[in-house]
C-alpha cells in the first residue's frame, strides 16, 4: 500500500463500518486502512491514530469534534426471550446485561419508560457491545445498546430482537482528524468526509 492511514473506534463501531468499507477502498484504491479498537486506550501508544472516532455525551464535544449522528438506545434479546417481552416493564423481569462506560443505558432507558430504576442490578457484566450481542443471542438476558449496533447485528444474522421503542440518550457519534503529515492528512480528510455519508 502507497499510505495507511490509522482509524481509531469502538469494537462496535469497526463491526458496524465493516461492510461499508468497500466504497472507500474503491474509491482510494492505494490506501490501506489500519482499524485499531479505542478499548483500554493510552497516550503513550506506539502507533499514531490519524482519524479517531468517538461516542460522547453532546455537552461534552469540542470544536475538534465532528457530529456524525445522534445516537438511540434500545432494548435488545434472543429470539426466544423476544417472546416474554410484551411491554418495557417485561425487561424488569430478564437477566441483565451491563457494558462498561454504558452504565446508565438500563436506567436511562427504564425511566424513559416510567419505570422504577433502583432495582436494576447487572447479571452480566461485558466491556462492549459486540460481546453483549453475543450474550443475547445465546439467551443469556437482555442488553441495552446503541440502535445502530442492534440492527447491524440483526442484518448480519446474529438472532436477536430489538424489542422496546429507541430513546434518545444524549449521545452523538464524532469523528476527530488528529495532526498528522500532509500525504496522511489528504487521506484521513477524505476518510471523514466518506465518514460522514455513511451516518
Amino acid at each position: 500500500m502507497e499510505t495507511t492511514i490509522v482509524v481509531r473506534a469502538s469494537a462496535a463501531m469497526i463491526v458496524w463500518l465493516s461492510p461499508k468499507l468497500g466504497a472507500f477502498q474503491d474509491e482510494y484504491p492505494g490506501v490501506g486502512i489500519k482499524l485499531v479498537t479505542s478499548l483500554w486506550q493510552n497516550d503513550l501508544e506506539k502507533h499514531p491514530v490519524d482519524v479517531d472516532i468517538l461516542l460522547a455525551s453532546q455537552n461534552q464535544s469540542d470544536q475538534r469534534m465532528t457530529k456524525l449522528s445522534d445516537e438511540r438506545i434500545v432494548p435488545v434479546c434472543g429470539k426466544q426471550t423476544s417472546t416474554k417481552i410484551l411491554s418495557p416493564a417485561d425487561l424488569m423481569k430478564c437477566d441483565t446485561i451491563h457494558i462498561l462506560g454504558f452504565d446508565d443505558h438500563w436506567s436511562r432507558y427504564l425511566s424513559a419508560n416510567g419505570l422504577p430504576t433502583d432495582i436494576i442490578s447487572p447479571q452480566l457484566v461485558v466491556d462492549t457491545s459486540v460481546a453483549a450481542c453475543e450474550l443475547v443471542a445465546a439467551e443469556n438476558g437482555c442488553a441495552i445498546m446503541l440502535e445502530r449496533f442492534a440492527q447491524q447485528a440483526i442484518k448480519a444474522g446474529r438472532p436477536i430482537r430489538i424489542v422496546g421503542d429507541p430513546v434518545i440518550n444524549g449521545q452523538s457519534h464524532y469523528v476527530v482528524q488528529r495532526n498528522t503529515t500532509p500525504p496522511v492528512q489528504h487521506l484521513s480528510s477524505a476518510f471523514c468526509g466518506w465518514l460522514k455519508t455513511c451516518f
